[in-house]
């Protein structure tokens, strides 16, 4: 069950999209598929939103999602360029204008040194251009989930609203 804010900003992007007739799709790792549901959320999502691949291995981020596994190996896929990667991929792989990726540790375990617990490295945007956000509290792993597909949809929003010039409508009372 979505929160009050979520489906407010679910509703804004299924809106946008459905004016501007582009279509979104989702790669996901550490969401496991919570920004998708987020976007069906609303009726009619099937006019913009394609589908969405839930890449939990790095197995399916390379195979599925073209993710570089020198990358993986390098940085780890919890990394900003892995997430601008699955959004790339995931565009091409569902032929779609735009993706929207998450990618890191939700915990309660998996974290290291260097990429604590609670890191979660979110992307959306087009092949061509991509916009990434760090999220790095642990508040536990329901929390951080659901902290981390909030950012992922609003960060969306704020790109398709800069992207497309986009400006609601204000309504009169």
């Amino acid at each position: 069950m979505l929160d009050f804010e979520s489906k407010i900003i679910s509703r804004e992007v299924s809106q946008i999209l459905w004016e501007i007739e582009k279509t979104v799709a989702t790669a996901e790792s550490c969401t496991g598929g919570r920004i998708a549901e987020s976007l069906i959320s609303i009726p009619g999502a099937s006019k913009y939103f394609k589908g969405g691949i839930v890449c939990y291995v790095d197995e399916i981020k390379e195979r599925l999602l073209g993710v570089d596994p020198q990358v993986l190996e390098e940085q780890t896929a919890v990394c900003e360029e892995v997430a601008r990667q699955l959004v790339a991929g995931a565009c091409k792989a569902m032929n779609t204008d735009f993706a929207i990726s998450a990618t890191g540790f939700a915990g309660p375990t998996g974290g290291t040194k260097d990429i604590p617990v609670g890191t979660i490295w979110l992307a959306c945007g087009s092949p061509e251009k991509q916009v990434t956000l760090k999220v790095e509290e642990d508040h536990g792993r329901d929390i951080n989930l659901a902290i981390a597909t909030n950012k992922a949809m609003q960060m969306f929003l704020d790109f398709l609203k800069a992207e497309t010039g986009y400006i609601e409508e204000v309504k009169k009372y």
